[in-house]
């Protein structure tokens, strides 16, 4: 078999590869935005808390911190959505290396027959991949329900 053919061999998993990389790249993205957030309501929260805390306890400041509370609660669900979706894509993208790798191993060893480990390690990849859409379609309902609140204040 000639090099080209190897080459065309291994170049599946490699496309698979590109677009897993370009999933992981905007599931971080969004990590980095949700982290963010919940930072960001929990210093609210708790100069909230600082002033509730005071004589003249003001009712906005008591409905906005339930607000908070209920708001972190779903990111913090949303955030483990995220990571189970990175945690997904990446795992898909060993399964392709891996996979592209022992079709360069195949031919590079005479008499070793592994295109079954190959098709069952890229059609674990691509389940992977499955599974981080599904993750990924979650977190996006999540997200949702938290600006729900956020606008029914």
């Amino acid at each position: 078999m000639s090099i080209v053919a190897i080459i065309q061999s291994m170049l599946a998993p490699g496309i698979m590869i590109s677009a897993c990389g370009l999933l992981l790249l905007g599931m971080n993205n969004k990590y980095s935005i949700v982290v963010n957030r919940i930072r960001l309501l929990d210093d609210e929260k708790r100069k909230l808390k600082s002033v509730t805390g005071a004589p003249q306890q003001n009712p906005t400041s008591e409905g906005r911190l339930m607000s908070i509370t209920m708001q972190l609660e779903k990111f913090a669900y949303r955030v483990k959505l995220v990571r189970n979706a990175v945690l997904s894509y990446s795992l898909a993208v060993a399964f392709f290396i891996i996979s592209s790798l022992l079709i360069g191993l195949n031919f590079a060893i005479t008499g070793a027959n592994i295109f079954i480990i190959v098709v069952i390690l890229f059609l674990t990849g691509m389940l992977s991949v499955l599974i981080g859409v599904i993750f990924a379609a979650m977190e996006v309902i999540k997200g949702y329900e938290i600006v729900r609140i956020e606008t029914q204040e």
